[in-house]
């Protein structure tokens, strides 16, 4: 058999046509088409599937009962295919404890490395600490000149206060006779008594020799001194002395630390972890944000919010504080701004003071009480450790915010851990550093003959594992960053990174388009790296639509030639020159560039109004103010991790969200931000799923599903039986299947895999119960109706306005081909931030709305970009502003005004680079984003 290509025969998975096909293996082949061509269906859930289940099926049976059986997806053969590794958008784990650096195994070598060559240093004298051996120590007093008078000594005690006369006469009955007490030396038997309440010093001296070449006695005195001063011992002689030690403690304060193992530098174990937050570098307080939100109130109109419901006399908690108010003459009745800075901390963290007060009972008796009473805050801290109800616990969970730990400020670690250092920097400091800076110190790092020889292949393993996070383009990522912070795209290239340093060949990697989130100009490095994965003997299926890596690849398969019904089968295949030179092919008329998207032939101006972002300073952000008209599209660019999410996310949309009355919205860094006033709505439209549940579905979020249950009750049939809304309804009982609860899948949980979904047995997955199905609008029951993709939904409800128009909102952002009832959990980023964008296009334009989009060409071909900048150009049409964070030159090019930030990513950015309109940009030096728009511009 020949095995230069992957033959699929047959291939009918989603809405796949029955499609043959064969793939050149050992090349890199893109995968494209419109979105919901088939793409995915054919890349990730054929070919991956198959790959998966058969080398599940070779394993033994005793494995297979861990890892259950793969479904076979509907193909009838695929020959020449080799093992297969998935490389999608999925992000990592959302676990606190989870960073860049455990998620890459970088932090694993990391802590191998510290153990094995790192050097203890006392934190308080900055001395390093070492164990000796005591031959060691007695090499070292060899090194004395001869007949030099010693004295041994034993450091047994330090600044401890007491007579210590038991102790004394404990050291004669053992055979001593001379101690030295504060530097003095005395016999043990003329001992006076010391002062009691004085610290004293105490050394029991051991021998007194002559330095000569004996080394025996001199080997016995320093381990008899060792022994009585665990670990410790001292030479003395002319005046000086040479203070020993065979533990990892300092020799000044006795700060000591374990043997150096791998688990010290560990956060997620015991040994190693910061014994206040356990490990997660926060702790939870009180917010006095969340707690006083209006500072101009007084404490007796609701001010405190905790006791805004209670403010009444039989409730014991108000009575409580208000004795505190009442102790220190605290009025409740003061603004909570106008009440002194220790008044405040009184309320907040309790009385100094033992307090005498009366408590009244709803009976009307009354107990006096006499204690110290607790602040508000040590309250609500102390109640949301303790309580046992979940209840209670998120009801004290909405007054507090994670705070770094005081005791390890943020870093995670004990204190032992962070003294071991390698080249000057503790293992958290190593972590702080980006990828980039990491690699610069590993090249100035300088270590002995022994350590360098011990670490070579720890640091072989690290350095390869930071230049594979550079090569594809995360250069700026500290090791230390939360992964539940990455995006879809930085997750995937972190993991396409970890592959890379696996050398494996022969291997088939199927990836879900790894360019996103990654500006133009760390592309050239991203399609370098896939080159040299073909280049170690492996196939490459990359489902991908942006042009340099279409153009870069050996072979490209163009999937459509429109969305679902109208997509499935393959309307080009060859080297990019021969798709481009295919006619049927709508990718390749955008690559060859007879289709385009124009050029806007004139850039808005705005409604004269704008934003101001004053003093930014949030994460790399330097300091930086920002002015955005309002009224016109705004693209905010610059390479990955210059600071824009910074900017858009975390300040502008959390700060005016904040200022519109959004609670537990705390906005970044910055000092204002000015003309909030001409914004009264704010729409984030994230890549956040619309659901994490089967349950929600396009159908349901955009409420369009309200309207169709609201038309099944005036069916003849549902008044007949006299069904109302709720009995088409699948979240409750009464028309759903009871077996699945309407969910039409069962779960099955898999313990360490994910979850299992599996058909409900009882109503075949339709989700309703018989009698329901049995009501017909048009020949069609509920669940067919869910069955109905967007576009064939606006052909059967074009008689109903209110439905067709929410409708034709999800076919207007390139949609016409979900099915109204797909589950959420099956939607991509893309998809699901073009469902929230069509649910907010139903509502009317006030002209004074701020729509914020992150990456919105997520997903999409050229084609679906031009039909989604129609839509957004309606909205700012209609008076309205739009703020996109794009790397899509298509985007970028028909803005009307652009943000563009850098230089570089990390440290080395988070500043402005240029603003203006896109021929402004372009002509502007330095700016990386005008280099890769000004060749679009000329082309038009």
């Amino acid at each position: 058999m020949n095995n230069e290509f992957i033959r699929i025969k047959g291939a009918r998975e989603n809405n796949l046509k029955n499609i043959d096909i064969e793939i050149p293996r050992d090349k890199f082949v893109i995968m494209t088409g419109v979105s919901g061509s088939g793409k995915t269906s054919l890349a990730f859930d054929t070919i991956y599937a198959e790959g998966q289940r058969r080398y599940v099926e070779s394993l033994s049976a005793y494995a297979r009962q861990f890892l259950g059986n793969s479904e076979k997806p509907e193909v009838d053969s695929i020959e020449g295919l080799s093992p297969a590794i998935s490389i999608d958008q999925k992000t990592t784990s959302n676990n606190p404890r989870s960073t860049v650096g455990t998620v890459t195994e970088i932090y694993d070598y990391l802590r191998l490395l510290y153990a094995r060559i790192g050097v203890p240093y006392c934190p308080t004298h900055h001395e390093p600490i070492t164990s000796q051996t005591i031959k060691q120590m007695v090499d070292r007093v060899m090194e004395i000149e001869d007949k030099t008078r010693l004295m041994i000594l034993a450091p047994v005690m330090r600044g401890k206060k007491g007579t210590h006369k038991d102790f004394f006469e404990k050291l004669q009955k053992e055979g001593y006779i001379r101690v030295r007490v504060d530097g003095e030396v005395h016999l043990i038997e003329d001992m006076e008594p010391l002062e009691k309440n004085n610290k004293h010093d105490i050394d029991v001296i051991v021998d007194r020799i002559v330095k000569s070449d004996d080394r025996s006695r001199l080997h016995d005195s320093l381990e008899s001194a060792l022994k009585l001063a665990e670990g410790n011992a001292i030479v003395a002689y002319n005046g000086e002395e040479i203070l020993f030690s065979s533990n990892y403690s300092c020799k000044y304060c006795g700060f000591s630390i374990p043997k150096l193992e791998p688990r010290l530098f560990s956060f997620n174990a015991p040994f190693g972890a910061c014994d206040c937050c356990k490990g997660l570098g926060v702790t939870m307080k009180v917010d006095l944000d969340y707690l006083i939100p209006d500072r101009s109130k007084t404490i007796h109109e609701g001010g405190i919010v905790y006791y805004k419901n209670i403010l009444h006399k039989d409730n014991l908690e108000w009575q409580r504080f208000k004795a505190l108010c009442d102790y220190y003459k605290i009025s409740i009745d003061k603004p909570i701004n106008k009440l002194t800075k220790r008044q405040l901390d009184i309320l907040l963290y309790g009385s100094k003071d033992m307090i005498s007060y009366k408590i009244y009972s709803k009976s009307g008796n009354t107990s006096e009480r006499n204690e110290y009473i607790e602040g508000i805050c040590t309250l609500i801290e102390r109640r949301y450790r303790e309580t046992s109800s979940q209840m209670s616990r998120d009801w004290y969970a909405t007054f507090l915010s994670e705070s770094e730990c005081p005791q390890c400020g943020g870093r995670r670690l004990n204190e032992q851990a962070l003294s071991v250092r390698i080249g000057g920097k503790n293992i958290y400091e190593w972590t702080e550093m980006s990828v980039r800076d990491a690699l610069r110190f590993m090249d100035q790092l300088t270590l002995t003959k022994q350590q360098a020889e011990i670490a070579f292949l720890v640091l072989k393993e690290i350095r390869e594992r930071l230049t594979f996070l550079s090569n594809v383009g995360l250069n700026y990522l500290s090791l230390n960053r939360l992964a539940g912070t990455l995006s879809g795209g930085e997750a995937q290239r972190i993991r396409l990174a970890t592959q890379i340093g696996s050398h494996l060949s022969g291997v088939l990697y199927v990836l879900d388009e790894p360019s996103i989130g990654l500006h133009q100009r760390d592309n050239d490095r991203l399609i370098n790296t896939l080159k040299n994965m073909r280049d170690l003997g492996n196939s490459l299926i990359v489902v991908e639509h942006d042009e340099d890596t279409m153009r870069a690849s050996d072979y490209i398969i163009d999937i459509g030639p429109g969305a679902g019904v109208h997509g499935g089968n393959v309307v080009a295949m060859g080297t990019p020159e021969e798709v481009m030179n295919n006619p049927a092919s709508l990718t390749g008329q955008y690559l060859s560039g007879k289709r385009k998207i124009d050029v806007p032939m004139i850039r808005r101006k705005g409604n004269g109004k704008k934003l101001e972002v004053v003093n930014a300073y949030e994460n790399n952000l330097k300091h930086v103010n920002v002015t955005i008209p309002l009224g016109v599209m705004t693209v905010v660019t610059g390479v990955s991790g210059s600071g824009k999410s910074s900017l858009v996310t975390e300040i502008i949309s959390k700060g005016i969200a904040q200022h519109l009355g959004r609670q537990h919205v705390k906005p970044g860094k910055h000092d204002k931000i000015k003309g909030i006033k001409n914004i009264d709505k704010i729409i984030d439209i994230s890549q956040d799923p619309i659901g994490r549940t089967p349950r929600s579905n396009p159908a349901t979020y955009t409420g369009v599903f309200d309207d169709i249950r609201d038309l099944f009750t005036q069916t003849p049939d549902a008044k007949e039986r006299g069904y109302e809304k709720g009995r088409f309804s699948f979240n409750v009982k009464g028309g759903r299947c009871e077996a699945c609860q309407g969910d039409g899948i069962l779960r099955i949980s898999m313990h360490f895999l994910p979850d299992v979904y599996v058909p409900c047995e009882e109503c075949g997955g339709k989700r309703y119960n018989e009698e329901t199905l049995q009501v017909k609008f048009k020949d069609k029951n509920i669940y067919d109706v869910l069955e109905m993709t967007v576009e064939e939904a606006i052909s059967f409800f074009s008689g109903v306005p209110k439905i067709k128009h929410k409708l034709q909102t999800l076919y207007d952002v390139g949609l016409g081909y979900i099915k109204l009832g797909q589950s959420a959990t099956t939607l991509s980023g893309g998809e699901a931030q073009r469902v929230k964008l069509a649910s907010e296009l139903q509502r009317k334009a006030t002209g004074k709305t701020l729509f914020l989009l992150d990456e919105p060409t997520t997903g999409l071909h050229t084609h679906d970009v031009a039909k989604l900048l129609e839509v957004l150009q309606r909205i700012v049409d209609n008076g309205d502003t739009v703020i996109v964070i794009e790397h899509n030159l298509d985007i970028i090019k028909c803005a009307d005004y652009i943000i563009d930030i850098g230089p570089e990513g990390g440290d080395e950015g988070g500043e402005i680079v240029a603003t203006g309109t896109p021929e402004q940009i372009a002509n502007t030096p330095g700016s990386y984003t005008g280099q890769y728009l000004k060749p679009i511009l000329k082309r038009g």
